[in-house]
């Protein structure tokens, strides 16, 4: 009871009065973010964001029809009190093509606060008038934002998959129940309490989509574990108090290493040192650790209240088989399956091994961006306007580069600096530099030849920056920002920090590890086994979002760089997650080492014991994940997608292969620790049937 009371207090403040998400990336001491500052600083009325209405007529922007629409469509957007000062096409002969058939202007928002609810009007202001041979789009971040539908059912869809996956695993709906309880209470908690971190730490909207995906994975997960071995216990005679304390005292007991995990990967995302990832590190880590309190402390209440009726309201098919007598043990297919890879250990290593290596290569081309208007679904007003800007001015409008330099620094006269940036190859146009209404600063744009996502516009950047101003009269003064600028900044920036968060993370895990199993063996086995299962998932990503197979089958509309946040959190997400299995799995192993002494057998029958919970809770993470890709938000189909194929790849070549043919291959030493004597070997009882 004092959980549930809890839950509906904090939810209720959490939800009520948390923060609002952040999704300003800029900061930091790149050269985009100074350029942001200095134009934030010396061009106020700049600082909202800027849409642009593109317009193509068939018959010309003249047709007596067509101006008649055009003119009301931009007095409407000019009218909207979000919005400044809009010029129509018909004043200014720059915004319109030399055949008059397609137009553009642009619509600056008064406040940098504007809210997308207020920008949808907008977008349906534009899409109302068109029609017959006239089409109107309304592109910019805001827009794309603005005509993003929630994330709707798609976390209840992976609901309901998990729990059809518990049925068939538990074949009871008591049984089915308690994990869910527990994972919907805990993710309520928890989300409500990153609402109301995010006052102090801001975060970005896809926090709680992120949150929601990985509480609901780990919290059903953990649960599934505490439960099933109370379900044993039972089995094995004890009472309900006695079940629950062995439960917790063993499976909780390893819920508590795996949830610390899995924080302290997440909390490698510290090391980016960057402001809106270090909010995602700390509300990510808030809901893993409320389900994994939940695990240890809600859901004994839970088996309290069941008792024996945990196995209730059963499968008519599985109570009959359970109440068959069977004559004598027999040896589970995991355990079959076992003997086997460790007949053969060294194939079935180099093996997987090899797999692993194959999935992983597409990793080494891997490019970081983010999503335009470019990608998005080809009905999206955005992805319309980005088509006919495209036509009509090239693809590099949407790419606009913005100089900007302080008079102060001797950069007044930028003449020379345009004139340079002009010629060089890659320019499609540049605008009259401006100065602030203050005197103190310059700015001007420049349009590529190529666009947004192309390799080529980061390669103009760096050639810019590194030749082009160096060498013009006070153009060593001048800063290259603006969005595509500061995507490119974000993208070296994030690449150039990763190795050394997957360093922290590893490092720290490892030790974790060895503090659980009390083998340095094993710790540093799966650490590299954990690193080969998250390079294929890169590779996976890389090859179906940046090289388009099969994308467009899987929510991805074309091919595109991936997401630069999408590699930072999956890493510590999918390398905690990797060591909760391996938790799982070791410590049963390490349970019937110390008992038997003997390491095959040992890993024989720990994986009888966790194959098929481990695959249930698997296949758990697998639905969560996979379900994002019915959602709308490009960036979190990626992630998961990345995480669902990571999951998949861990609980089959790696638990299931590599773990039991390493492990053969190392034999005792596996169990290596400075100081420790090993355990004196008894023979191993055979395996329960049912367990």
């Amino acid at each position: 009871m004092a959980w549930v009371i809890g839950v509906v207090a904090v939810a209720f403040a959490g939800f009520g009065y948390g923060a609002a998400p952040d999704n300003d990336f800029s900061g930091g001491n790149s050269q985009s973010a100074r350029a942001q500052e200095l134009m934030e600083r010396h061009f106020p009325q700049e600082q909202g964001d800027r849409l642009t209405l593109a317009i193509r007529a068939d018959k010309g922007i003249d047709d007596p029809a067509a101006k008649q629409r055009i003119e009301k469509a931009v007095a409407d957007l000019a009218a909207s009190p979000v919005t400044g000062p809009v010029t129509s096409p018909y004043q200014d002969t720059t915004l319109v093509t030399k055949d008059r058939r397609i137009a553009r202007t642009t619509i600056p928002l008064s406040d940098k606060e504007v809210k997308k609810s207020e920008v949808k009007p907008l977008v349906d202001t534009v899409k109302d008038a068109s029609g017959s041979g006239l089409t109107l789009a309304l592109g910019g971040y805001m827009a794309e934002r603005a005509e993003t539908p929630p994330q709707g059912s798609a976390e209840s869809v992976g609901l309901l998959a998990a729990a059809v996956i518990l049925f068939i695993a538990f074949g009871s709906l008591v049984a089915m129940g308690l994990p869910i309880a527990t994972a919907l209470l805990a993710i309520a908690a928890g989300l409500a309490l990153t609402k109301l971190v995010g006052h102090v730490l801001p975060a970005p909207d896809f926090t709680l989509v992120f949150g929601a995906m990985i509480g609901l994975g780990v919290g059903i997960d953990y649960a599934l574990f505490i439960v099933t071995r109370y379900r044993d216990a039972l089995r094995d005679g004890d009472d309900p108090e006695n079940a629950t304390v062995t439960a917790i005292a063993t499976a909780g007991r390893a819920v508590l290493f795996a949830g610390t995990t899995v924080v302290i990967a997440l909390l490698g995302l510290l090391v980016m040192g960057q402001r809106l990832m270090t909010g995602v590190a700390v509300a990510t880590s808030i809901t893993v650790l409320i389900t994994m309190i939940a695990a240890v402390t809600l859901l004994p209440a839970f088996l309290g209240f069941t008792g024996r009726r945990i196995d209730s309201l059963r499968l008519p098919r599985r109570a009959s088989r359970r109440s068959r007598t069977v004559a004598a043990p027999r040896r589970t297919p995991a355990e079959r399956w076992a003997g086997l890879v460790q007949r053969r250990p060294l194939v079935a290593a180099l093996t997987a091994g090899g797999i692993l290596l194959v999935l992983a290569a597409p990793t080494l081309s891997m490019r970081l961006g983010q999503p335009d208007a470019s990608v998005q679904p080809r009905d999206r007003s955005s992805h319309i306007s980005y088509e006919i800007l495209s036509e009509g001015f090239g693809p590099g409008y949407g790419a606009p580069l913005v100089f900007a330099a302080g008079i102060d620094s001797g950069a007044a006269d930028l003449g020379p600096v345009v004139e340079a940036v002009r010629s060089t190859e890659g320019i499609a146009s540049v605008t009259p530099p401006r100065t602030s209404a203050d005197g103190r600063a310059v700015t001007f744009a420049a349009f590529p030849t190529t666009g947004y996502q192309d390799e080529a516009t980061a390669d103009l950047v760096h050639e810019l920056r590194d030749d082009v101003l160096p060498r013009t009269d006070g153009g060593a003064n001048v800063l290259v920002g603006g969005p595509n600028a500061g995507t490119i900044d974000a993208a070296e920036e994030s690449a150039s920090r990763l190795p050394l968060m997957i360093a922290v993370v590893i490092a720290m895990a490892v030790v974790l590890m060895i503090a659980l199993v009390r083998s340095v063996t094993i710790a540093l086995q799966a650490a590299v086994m954990n690193v080969l299962s998250i390079g294929a998932a890169y590779g996976v990503v890389v090859a179906v979002v940046q090289w388009g197979w099969f994308g467009p089958a899987l929510g991805f509309p074309a091919a595109m760089p991936v997401t630069t946040w999408v590699p930072m959190m999956m890493f510590p997400v999918l390398f905690g997650l990797s060591m909760d299995y391996q938790v799982f799995l070791i410590s049963r192993v390490r349970e019937e080492y110390e008992r038997t002494g003997d390491t095959r057998a040992a890993v024989a029958q720990g994986l009888a014991r966790t194959a098929k919970v481990i695959t249930a809770a698997a296949a758990i993470m697998i639905a969560v994940f996979t379900t994002s890709l019915l959602g709308p938000d490009i960036a979190v189909k990626q992630g998961g997608l990345g995480m669902a194929a990571a999951v998949l790849i861990d609980a089959t070549l790696v638990r299931m292969i590599f773990v039991p043919a390493v492990m053969e291959l190392c034999g005792k030493a596996n169990w290596w620790m400075p100081g420790r004597r090993a355990p004196k070997q008894v023979p191993a009882p055979p395996v329960k049937v049912g367990v």
